[in-house]
């Protein structure tokens, strides 16, 4: 099966979803979620997977055991590329449309620390400011879990102390409602997208 776009009933599927998050509309929809979401995303990812690997395609069940959201189903379906621990690409459809991504997603402290430790370094540090400016011109946003507070060993006046407070760090970019969603040439958006910001995952990698 190719990939010729997400239909309308897959953003009108998660509107109704959030609308009416139950057991009984899911069973009552699920034809929907597999013709509309499921199989035009196994698509896409399949056409990008020669070039970025194997994507593992997220269930849409929400884990409720800890969470007082108690709603069963995810609004969302998601995709994940990795090229190192917990980091990688992301796709996403919901019911604003279609969003990718790029970036690392959280990180053990021993890790965060040698990220850290890049960060400062002036040389790797500017290197990724450089990185991250290239992309938000671009018209990326920059996001991630930040502490509100600057990382233990780090003084507040550090030139680089909004990249050392990351936690996470991410880039994204939505395509929303934009008619190309509906198309193939998404795949070749997508495509560009991802290959932009391989200079980013290669110095999150290099630098972890």
């Amino acid at each position: 099966m190719s990939f010729t776009g997400f239909p309308a009933a897959a953003l009108d599927f998660y509107d109704d979803l959030e609308m009416d998050n139950t057991k009984s509309f899911w069973t009552a929809n699920k034809h929907v979620y597999e013709e509309s979401v499921r199989a035009p995303m196994t698509a896409l990812l399949a056409e990008l997977e020669e070039e970025f690997g194997t994507a593992k395609l997220f269930r849409p069940y929400r884990d409720v055991r800890f969470a007082r959201d108690k709603t069963p189903y995810k609004t969302h379906q998601g995709a994940f590329i990795d090229v190192a621990p917990s980091t990688g690409w992301y796709v996403q459809i919901s019911a604003p449309g279609v969003r990718v991504g790029a970036g690392f997603y959280e990180a053990s402290a021993e890790r965060l620390g040698r990220l850290r430790a890049a960060i400062d370094d002036d040389r790797r540090g500017k290197q990724l400011e450089r990185l991250l400016a290239d992309l938000t011109a671009a018209g990326w946003t920059v996001g991630g879990d930040r502490l509100k507070t600057s990382p233990r060993g780090y003084d507040a006046t550090h030139p680089r102390i909004e990249l050392l407070r990351h936690k996470s760090l991410t880039v994204g970019k939505s395509y929303g409602f934009e008619p190309v969603i509906h198309t193939p040439a998404l795949t070749t958006h997508i495509r560009h997208d991802w290959q932009a910001t391989k200079p980013l995952l290669t110095w999150l990698t290099d630098n972890s």
